[in-house]
């Protein structure tokens, strides 16, 4: 199995987690598109059409947008339909999600091993401080999501995205019982600057329309990361991306670093 050139996104508009950092919100909030309170639901055989013309060897990503873990798809079971058609399918999904539901146990009966792949994003070890940005599970519930996933054999990785050096707890990072973890450090532009209380000063380096930290600093904070065999630096800088897939990254070939072949 491969992954495609073009990562597939299959998402929605409006998201109930609605983070405050959040790029999808930044971009469609003033345009009057952005939903928390009642996210629109995506259509079930609008989906299963796109799905029916994927390639073999495709890997869908879902929960690009919006995740497709929020709290309503307890009751309308979106996700829950299309992953049991992409297992018909035999079409492969990458789950993104900051929701502790994706390891709820009518799910892992659905899940395929050798199709499936997550993502559980984290943005801070501290349930109280998480609970100021996002409207998600909190980190403690997604970490047990984790681990959960990882005990039963699942490929599943800590997402840690955005870094943010000053919110994360080492002791407790480290002790997750995962093998693998995708690190994005944050990008911060004058959205950004809204909504942590950090010291913005060391981003210095501007990319894109971003300001980075310089890649010595984000090397000092990625030597307090130990507690994974597989360590990956997603990167939009491309000199630092050069270094983390040169010296870093477990997979050279692939910053998402799936499993691929069952």
């Amino acid at each position: 199995m491969q992954i495609s050139n073009k990562t597939r996104h299959l998402s929605d508009v409006g998201c109930s987690h609605d983070c405050k950092y959040c790029y999808a919100k930044s971009l469609l909030n003033f345009r009057g598109l952005w939903n928390p309170q009642n996210p629109s639901i995506a259509n079930i055989e609008k989906l299963k059409r796109k799905i029916n013309k994927l390639p073999k060897g495709t890997i869908v990503r879902l929960g690009g947008m919006t995740d497709c873990f929020q709290p309503l798809e307890l009751y309308n079971r979106v996700t829950y339909k299309i992953i049991k058609y992409l297992n018909k399918k035999k079409i492969g999904y990458l789950i993104v999600t900051k929701s502790s539901i994706v390891s709820n146990d009518e799910y892992l009966k659905i899940y395929d091993k050798n199709l499936a792949h997550f993502q559980i994003t984290i943005t801070t070890t501290d349930d109280n401080k998480s609970v100021q940005y996002e409207k998600a599970s909190v980190p403690s519930e997604r970490i047990k999501a984790i681990e959960k996933l990882y005990q039963c054999g699942f490929d599943v990785q800590v997402r840690l995205s955005p870094f943010i050096y000053e919110y994360i707890d080492f002791d407790i990072l480290n002790a997750i019982k995962c093998d693998k973890i995708l690190i994005e450090f944050l990008r911060v532009n004058h959205w950004i600057k809204q909504w942590f209380n950090i010291d913005y000063s060391k981003y210095t380096v501007k990319h894109a329309g971003y300001e980075h930290l310089p890649l010595s600093i984000k090397k000092e904070c990625l030597k307090k990361i130990t507690g994974f065999n597989q360590i990956s630096v997603c990167e939009d800088v491309d000199e630092h991306f050069e270094y983390w897939k040169n010296n870093v990254n477990y997979n050279k070939k692939d910053c998402c670093n799936l499993k691929l072949g069952g």
